[in-house]
């Protein structure tokens, strides 16, 4: 079999080989998850429910070793690191107390009792990015599971670490073997077959737009159901009656938390240009305090980058560009880029437009109202963004006129795992978290009972 090296982006040095499954290795993984399934589903929901708060409590007790790994492999702050697990944990606890709430339907009809019920669908393949590898796991397989379904997981290539030790952790939590699988490889080969396996019934994807049209295109030849998550170029709409100080503080984190390698990452900041120039001489400050240091120092907000050719990539962006001011970042060894702001001569700037998933934070004024949402919607993109302005009623108004999923006033909070989540346009398909998205791993069954004599 072969394997891949694993990488700590802080230091460029190798530190672990990770067995890369092939595609004789994913199918008796799928196989074995299709029998588990027969029996998993048959579990009462209660012990259902019983095993998913085991598997929450022995995550808990490992919240330290899940984070430590998450900083080497991922280049993760300790903070976030500690966060990202104990969301894992959380989530499992809120999904655990929906096997016994997973209620159909008594339907009023002539002649008999109509019922729904909810079947689970069979075996769920979760495709898994290397931006937030356990959350983002945490909010495929916690529904999954809970629904009934079994799970085989790809965690990304190059952050492998923390999943594997996830489905350890899960059987050491006492959930059957085979129920939950961690299988890692390469996209093309692992995740490529959950497309093509007619026994995987669902298959949930967070990554790119164009890899997620490439799997829904596939997924349509089975009728499969997916789950897409994808891209963003989420726009921070800061308004002259806002809170100037808090917002421009508040704005570092906004876009440079994870090193930028964030979906809802607000890249895009629009200010009204009456109070452009005054904000940032109040953004300056907080750019250049934002401290990027070694992501295992308890100081740290921001790590590296995870590769040197995703380095190079978002360095590109600023090549030519008007560089208004920036931050600081280590020298020497691992893929480091210090927090960077740049001014958009116009809203057809490449940075402005384009994803650059690093620590790059575009610029321009908007007049008006009605120019703020039009620049705001003015993407392919809708995931998440930010308002800023003490005027419910113009809160209220641009919520409504920005397409985009998820929106935070006077607030950069995109994700809580009892609200949903998902995107608008081309950032995504369906929502996850939030008390429905176990319906998503579900189908709705109708049973017609007569009572005719």
């Amino acid at each position: 079999m072969d394997s891949t090296e694993v990488i700590n982006p802080a230091t460029g040095a190798v530190f672990r080989e990770v067995p890369s499954n092939g595609l004789a290795e994913t199918d008796a993984a799928i196989a074995r998850a299709q029998r588990a399934f027969l029996s998993w589903r048959e579990v009462a929901p209660g012990d259902r429910a019983r095993l998913l708060r085991r598997f929450a409590a022995v995550v808990g007790d490992h919240i330290e070793e899940l984070a430590g790994l998450e900083v080497r492999n991922s280049g993760h702050t300790i903070g976030n690191a500690r966060w990202e697990a104990g969301n894992v944990r959380d989530v499992l606890d809120f999904y655990a107390g929906a096997p016994e709430r997973l209620s159909g339907r008594q339907i009023p009809v002539a002649g008999g009792l109509d019922v729904t019920f909810h079947e689970p669908l069979g075996v769920v393949g979760i495709i898994v990015p290397w931006n937030f590898p356990m959350p983002i796991a945490g909010w495929g397989f916690a529904p999954a599971l809970a629904a009934g379904n079994t799970v085989v997981l790809k965690p990304a290539e190059l952050t492998p670490l923390t999943a594997i030790r996830l489905g350890e952790l899960a059987l050491e939590a006492g959930l059957p073997e085979d129920v939950f699988t961690v299988l890692p490889g390469k996209g093309r080969v692992v995740g490529q077959r959950f497309v093509t396996h007619p026994a995987v019934r669902k298959v949930c994807f967070t990554g790119s737009t164009e890899v997620g049209k490439s799997i829904m295109a596939g997924c349509a030849d089975q009728v499969k159901r997916v789950t897409l998550e994808l891209g963003g170029k989420s726009a921070n709409v800061v308004f002259a009656d806002a809170d100037l100080e808090r917002a421009a503080a508040s704005a570092p984190g906004g876009v440079f938390d994870n090193a930028g390698q964030d979906c809802c990452a607000r890249s895009r900041l629009l200010v009204q240009d009456s109070v452009y120039e005054r904000f940032l001489a109040l953004l300056e400050p907080a750019v250049k305090a934002f401290r990027v240091q070694d992501p295992a120092l308890e100081t740290a907000e921001m790590g590296p980058l995870i590769s040197a050719g995703h380095r190079t990539k978002v360095a590109s962006y600023t090549d030519g560009a008007d560089v208004a001011f920036a931050g600081a970042a280590p020298d020497g060894d691992g893929w480091w880029f210090p927090p960077t702001v740049l001014l958009a001569r116009s809203a057809d700037d490449p940075h402005w437009r384009e994803e650059v998933f690093g620590p790059v934070l575009s610029v321009l004024p908007f007049r008006d109202e009605a120019e703020a949402i039009r620049l705001a919607n003015d993407t392919e993109y809708g995931l998440s963004g930010s308002i800023w302005t003490r005027d419910l009623g113009r809160a209220l108004r641009v919520s409504r006129g920005v397409e985009t999923g998820n929106l935070s006033v006077n607030s950069h909070s995109s994700v809580r795992y009892w609200t949903p989540f998902g995107g608008m346009k081309q950032s995504g398909l369906g929502r996850e978290l939030g008390p429905d998205a176990l319906l998503s791993f579900t189908d709705v069954k109708n049973v017609f009972i007569s009572t005719d004599s």
